[in-house]
This record gives C-alpha cells, sequence and structure tokens, in this order.
C-alpha cells in the first residue's frame, strides 16, 4: 500500500505540479465554454434548417450531418491542424481544436434537435397554421420549445462527451488538463498527476452525469 501511495498519490509531488494542472484546469474550460455553445447553435440552426429546406436540400443536410457524425473528432484535428498550412491557411492550436470539436458535434447535435423536430405531432403545425402563425413565428413560438424539451436528454449528453472530448487537445501539444498531467508526470517521475487528472474529471463530470440520468427517466416517464 505505501508503494502504491508513494506513486499514485504522492502528496509532494501533486503540490509540485499544481499550478501545471490549474493551468491544464483552465484552458479545459475555456474550450468548453467555447466549444459548448457553438456546437448546440450550429446544431440547432441545421435541426431548423432541415424543417424549412426543400426535399433536395433536406437530403443535402442529412448527408452532411452524416459525414461530420462519421468522421472521428481525432482525424478532424489531425486535417485541420496538420494538413490547413499545406495550402496556406495557419491556424492556432487552440482553435484547431475548437473547430474539430464544433464540426463533429454539429453533427451529433443538429441529429438530435432534426429528430427532436421530425418528432413532434403535424397537429401542433396544423393547429398553429390554422391561429395564423406564420412560419417561423411557428417554429420558435410553438415547435421549437417542444422540440427541446424533448431532447433535453441526448442534448445534455452529446455536451457531457464534448467535454470529455476535450483532451484530444493533447496531440497538438495545446496545454489542457491532459497534456499538462503528463508534462508534470515527466518532472516527478511517478503517475501522481494522473491520477490528480482523473478525480479532477470525475469530480467536475459525475454531477453532470447524475443530471443526465435523471433527464433520461423522466424522458421515459413522459413517453411511458
Amino acid at each position: 500500500m505505501d508503494l502504491f501511495l508513494a506513486n499514485f498519490a504522492n502528496v509532494d509531488s501533486l503540490i509540485q505540479v499544481w499550478p501545471l494542472l490549474a493551468q491544464g484546469l483552465a484552458v479545459t474550460l475555456q474550450l468548453v465554454v467555447v466549444c459548448l455553445p457553438l456546437a448546440a447553435l450550429s446544431g440547432l440552426t441545421v435541426g431548423v434548417a432541415y424543417s424549412f429546406a426543400p426535399g433536395f436540400l433536406r437530403r443535402c443536410l442529412v448527408v452532411g450531418i452524416d459525414l461530420l457524425r462519421s468522421f472521428p473528432v481525432l482525424v478532424l484535428l489531425i486535417v485541420i491542424y496538420y494538413s490547413l498550412p499545406a495550402v496556406g491557411i495557419k491556424i492556432s492550436a487552440f482553435w484547431a481544436v475548437v473547430l474539430a470539436l464544433v464540426l463533429n458535434n454539429t453533427g451529433y447535435f443538429g441529429e438530435i434537435f432534426r429528430a427532436g423536430l421530425v418528432s413532434l405531432d403535424k397537429g401542433q403545425t396544423e393547429a398553429a397554421q390554422a391561429l395564423g402563425f406564420g412560419p417561423f413565428k411557428m417554429m420558435f413560438w410553438i415547435l421549437l420549445p417542444q422540440a427541446l424539451r424533448r431532447v433535453a436528454a441526448p442534448c445534455a449528453s452529446n455536451a457531457l462527451e464534448l467535454v470529455k472530448g476535450t483532451s484530444i487537445a493533447s496531440i497538438v501539444a495545446l496545454p489542457e488538463l491532459l497534456r499538462s498531467a503528463n508534462v508534470a508526470q515527466q518532472q516527478v517521475y511517478n503517475p501522481t498527476p494522473l491520477t490528480a487528472t482523473a478525480i479532477i474529471f470525475f469530480v467536475l463530470l459525475w454531477p453532470f452525469s447524475r443530471w443526465v440520468s435523471v433527464l433520461e427517466r423522466r424522458a421515459i416517464m413522459r413517453r411511458g
């Protein structure tokens, strides 16, 4: 037990590298604050656009959503960060990660919102039209609020996955939490920084994970 604690829970090592971990945590939180609203908003735009688009454009949107969801976010990041400079487009590591996460999660959020809108009863649309609502007023006052309520659980679940996905930033040497933990491990020659990183992620994400479970149970109860 003493050997385990000395390697995986070394207090002296943790004190030594804590400023580095705190810096990495700050970068991770910055990524979340930037990526999550952009991805959700772009996904919502795709979902709403699908509702207004004619048949051909709807098929194009579905293909686009499937493409974004099919590419692993790590592949997107490598293409964006290492391939774009070859054609004269230079982008910083931070914004490359943001772009990769937003593009990938636009596909997921877009499909969630699209499915939520499609799942609404056609009677809602007919009733709104009978009351004289125009297409945009009907969408934002009648349909979208109901759809958002239905997709709250999958949206929250996808947001949770996005937060965990920020760890891919270590691939392009962006000093987020996981990258900082790897650097710190090389300084103290034991895995205590990685243990601390796992605990930090757990403390941050466990309450959110429990909230997602509550939303999913409520959604199941409403369907039942």
